[in-house]
């Protein structure tokens, strides 16, 4: 029998069978447990508390909020993980970033940690790893615009780095964006707003989506 955990605490789940659960990840929560004692809060322990079994298979930013997916047991971790590794899982943002910016397009630019600044990434063209982010605008309002964005890899903070990249970072980014950029919002304005992979047991694409909170 799950354990019951306080309201405040109890994750928004979108989906849940034996075999995998999705959850909305709040901005602000980590992902996963971080090594000091004051961040062991995350959503991973906090789904722990009513399904046990309940496995990390991908990580959002602490600042993002938005769709994850989690593993019920050992047979579907290894299954979503492979899905994540074969590229089979599509996922794609919403984000609102500074500027007037139009069309659609793809930034390919190779990135990096760095290290002296940890844990922000650069973009490297001599060891970066290959990262590609495809975006479309959507509209434009005064000084921002809204983007839908799709990694294509996964990179730490690919998106974030990439909007930058082309003269556009993300609203609210206290990496990246410039200070002006920052202070338009008290959040990182970027969700993860559609999710769709693979059923780890039967195969069967199963497609999530959420509500944009801003």
């Amino acid at each position: 029998m799950p354990q019951s955990v306080p309201v405040f605490d109890r994750p928004t789940i979108i989906f849940v069978d034996d075999h995998m659960l999705v959850a909305e990840k709040p901005a602000g929560l980590l992902s996963v447990p971080g090594r000091l004692p004051e961040n062991k809060d995350c959503l991973v322990t906090r789904l722990q508390g009513l399904y046990p079994d309940a496995l990390t298979v991908h990580r959002l930013d602490m600042a993002t909020s938005g769709l994850m997916v989690f593993a019920r047991g050992a047979d579907a971790h290894r299954a979503l993980s492979q899905a994540f590794a074969d590229r089979q899982v599509a996922k794609r943002y919403v984000a609102v970033v500074a500027g007037q910016l139009a069309g659609e397009g793809e930034v390919d630019l190779p990135l990096i940690t760095d290290w002296p600044n940890r844990p922000r990434q650069m973009v490297d063209h001599a060891i970066g790893k290959p990262s590609l982010t495809r975006y479309r605008a959507v509209s434009q309002g005064d000084g921002t615009s809204r983007v839908g964005l799709e990694p294509v890899t996964g990179r730490s903070h690919q998106l974030r780095v990439h909007m930058m990249a082309i003269g556009h970072p993300i609203i609210g980014d206290v990496f990246y964006a410039p200070p002006d950029a920052q202070a338009m919002s008290d959040r990182l304005l970027l969700h993860a707003q559609s999710l769709v992979l693979p059923h780890p047991r039967t195969g069967a694409a199963l497609e999530f989506q959420s509500q944009v909170p801003f």
